[in-house]
């Protein structure tokens, strides 16, 4: 890591600090550090906590995600839904809240909706051994497209309550209702993201090109399965219990390969701590622009994000 990137690191980590500091204090009501632990205010404290914890865990897998599937499917526009997690997930619980039962089993639902879809998507792109990326690609758009007008197709039918969950849901949120899922997404994201890490050598490689990939011992197709499904396991955890967030898996790493290089040893940290910074300011946007109602945080991503994906795509047409 040159001088460079450790400073660009350094001040990351710094904004990431007082990212998590106004999360702390800001919201519908502030509140100074020295108010929150006092007993009556511990409860808003834990709140907001979880809901940084949530944001930090989010914004660092789904950043990850799309790092990985940028790379082993050689598209820019790769991001963690495009495997159809997103659609299986919503399809989940979009079920679990019609049939009124979605407090309890939502999380579960949303799980096991993303890992079937997945599992669909690699069936139907799976060539023998091999999993040629276009049909991956096609597969996913194709499953994606179908569960979706399902689920429009189930939202048609449902009743005004429901479709408001349902609607709030699939735009995301930071709410965690439940300690232990938070644990459990935890205990998933955090070592799927460091297998992806302890694999960044094979992906700058396989970025370069596969067939170089293989001259050096790499066993491109093994790589490609393990990264598909830590990937997606992401993906799914993290839907399954704060719902759909656009674009943070696809733009944060594309600014942060604008600044730091492609190297993914250094590109994995620095996106992880800037989509963390993200989250948090995004969801205390979420809570605080039009308090006291709350905004989906997906809304928020998709303002912010769509502009500074425009900004990054012209900028790249004027450098060809």
């Amino acid at each position: 890591m040159n001088k460079f990137n450790r400073k660009i690191i350094l001040l990351l980590f710094l904004t990431l600090i007082l990212a998590v500091f106004l999360g702390i204090t800001h919201g519908p009501v502030h509140f100074s550090l020295s108010e929150l632990m006092l007993t009556q205010n511990k409860y808003i404290l834990y709140l907001r906590l979880s809901r940084i914890l949530m944001a930090i865990l989010a914004g660092m897998g789904l950043s990850v995600s799309g790092i990985a599937l940028q790379a082993i499917l050689k598209n820019p526009l790769a991001e963690p839904y495009l495997l159809g997690t997103s659609s299986g997930a919503g399809l989940g619980a979009v079920l679990a809240i019609i049939i009124g039962t979605y407090k309890i089993y939502l999380p579960f639902a949303a799980f096991l909706g993303a890992i079937l879809a997945v599992i669909l998507v690699y069936n139907l792109a799976k060539q023998g051994n091999k999993i040629p990326v276009q049909s991956l690609i096609l597969s996913g758009v194709i499953v994606s497209i179908a569960f979706s007008g399902i689920i429009v197709f189930v939202i048609s039918l449902s009743s005004n309550e429901a479709l408001h969950g349902v609607i709030w849901w699939l735009w995301g949120s930071m709410q965690v209702y439940d300690l232990k899922l938070l644990l459990i997404v935890g205990f998933i994201v955090i070592p799927c993201v460091l297998v992806i890490y302890v694999l960044a050598q094979d992906l700058n490689a396989i970025s370069i090109g596969e067939e170089d990939a293989i001259h050096l011992g790499i066993n491109t197709e093994t790589i490609k399965k393990i990264l598909f499904f830590v990937t997606c396991l992401i993906t799914a955890s993290l839907v399954s219990i704060c719902g759909i967030i656009g674009f943070v898996g696809l733009i944060i790493p594309h600014i942060m390969r604008f600044v730091v290089g492609p190297n993914h040893k250094i590109l994995i940290p620095a996106t992880c701590i800037l989509a963390a910074t993200f989250m948090i300011i995004c969801d205390l946007f979420s809570r605080t622009l039009f308090s006291p109602l709350e905004i989906p945080i997906g809304v928020i991503t998709a303002v912010v994000g769509a502009p500074i994906f425009i900004i990054l795509l012209k900028s790249k047409q004027k450098v060809r």
